[in-house]
């Protein structure tokens, strides 16, 4: 579970509603079902209007990866790949099957099966980009339907505060509730406003955010592969991936070299 996107929801409900009671007001005054319809239905209406049914199924799967961190460790990664160098080193490239296995990544682990099974070098590269771009593909596919309704419900909740405030001029009979009326149809603006805000369009970065990271990690670890399958020296290989890695997570570093330990003692 992603703390972060808990903390951020957390927080954004929080200080909105507190702040409203703060200042006397009573959030029980937004839930405001009409204006509901008006706007998430909407909203997921041109969601279907703009993108192919298979996108907007898709979404749901999607939006696991912002509350479900999958531990994409780059350096982990990187002790990961530099150990097998070592181990193909002594053993050779088929004694690294086993280990290779039990790899929880899948990207990772077709890799190094293409290049257990002897793959060319080239084809197997050109395979694994081919993966990326896919995986890629289907990311933003993702986080263009959360930012596209991100642009629709704000635009969707003016359209509700209209109707609201064409009801509420077109029957002029009973002043005394005139102001809860009008009141009323502006909850649809605030609900457009606050889904975009708080909920579409920061879902759509932190997507983006984990899509970078992972094609980050991705691109390391084809480098490594490929620097195994031609047999270069580990510490070669430590070099090739170190240039993936922030400097305070490359072995020279002191925390680097820390974390290192901490791992090769456990």
């Amino acid at each position: 579970m992603d703390l972060a996107t808990l903390i951020g929801l957390a927080l954004g409900f929080g200080s909105i509603f507190g702040g409203m009671v703060m200042e006397g007001g009573n959030p029980a005054a937004i839930i405001n079902i009409p204006a509901f319809v008006i706007v998430l239905g909407g909203t997921f209406g041109t969601a279907f209007i703009s993108f192919p049914l298979s996108r907007i199924i898709g979404l749901a799967g999607v939006l696991m990866h912002a509350f479900f961190d999958k531990g994409h460790d780059a350096r982990h990664t990187a002790d990961l790949l530099v150990s097998m160098a070592e181990q193909s080193r002594r053993e050779g490239l088929l004694s690294l099957e086993g280990k290779a296995q039990s790899v929880s990544d899948p990207f990772i682990k077709k890799g190094l099966m293409l290049m257990i099974d002897g793959t060319d070098p080239e084809r197997l590269r050109s395979i694994m980009e081919i993966e990326l771009a896919a995986r890629e593909e289907r990311h933003e596919g993702g986080i263009a339907v959360l930012e596209a309704m991100g642009g629709f419900a704000p635009t969707l909740g003016i359209m509700g505060t209209v109707l609201g405030l064409i009801n509420v001029l077109s029957n002029l009979s009973d002043t005394s509730t005139l102001g809860h009326k009008i009141a009323g149809a502006f909850i649809a603006t605030f609900i457009g406003v606050f889904s975009a805000n708080i909920l579409f369009l920061p879902l759509g970065i932190k997507l983006k955010g984990r899509m970078k990271h992972e094609a980050h990690i991705g691109e390391m670890s084809l480098e490594g592969i490929l620097s195994i399958q031609a047999g270069d020296n580990p510490r070669i290989v430590r070099e090739k991936l170190d240039g993936f890695l922030s400097p305070k997570l490359r072995t020279g570093s002191e925390a680097g070299g820390g974390k290192s330990a901490e791992r090769q003692a456990a």
